[in-house]
């Protein structure tokens, strides 16, 4: 079974929704977990859009980067710019960097003011789009028979890491 690492900022939404869905999708092929640069908490929008597909993330939490140091994963995905340009180590055989827009950094443009907090029906599509990319992009990328038989072929911003 690979082990599969995904990196975000924060560790409380793109991440964990990637985390779920590999375990929930292809389980039986890979073991997925997630950190962040920095660890906050789960973002209660990712929860919720991930329930309305039958996916619990009961039990994540967001863990920093650090907690992994000194394991190898088989594969690292980091799935935001910011991840990829701070994180201080990628401990995988292939890293990845798919990134993904941040749904928490959701900004509602009222007139000539800008406000961080919208309605929560537009925060929720806002959740959902991104959780939509990443289950698709998930689809994509693992599940095919072996990631590291068709790395090559991925049309991503990839660098593999020797041991």
């Amino acid at each position: 079974m690979k082990k599969v690492l995904f990196i975000c900022t924060h560790n409380s939404a793109r991440s964990q929704m990637a985390e779920a869905f590999l375990n929930h999708m292809y389980g039986d092929r890979y073991t997925a977990e997630s950190a962040g640069t920095v660890a906050t908490q789960v973002n209660p929008y990712a929860i919720a859009v991930m329930e309305e597909l039958g996916i619990s993330m009961k039990g994540h939490r967001s863990k920093s980067i650090e907690e992994f140091r000194g394991r190898t994963f088989d594969v690292v995905v980091t799935v935001c710019d910011s991840a990829r340009e701070a994180c201080p180590f990628f401990p995988g055989k292939v890293v990845i960097h798919r990134s993904f827009d941040d749904p928490s950094s959701y900004h509602v443009k009222r007139g000539k003011n800008t406000i961080r907090d919208g309605p929560d029906t537009e925060k929720l599509a806002v959740f959902r789009r991104v959780r939509d990319e990443i289950k698709e992009w998930i689809e994509e990328e693992f599940g095919r028979r072996d990631i590291e038989q068709t790395a090559p072929s991925l049309n991503l911003n990839r660098k593999s890491v020797v041991d």
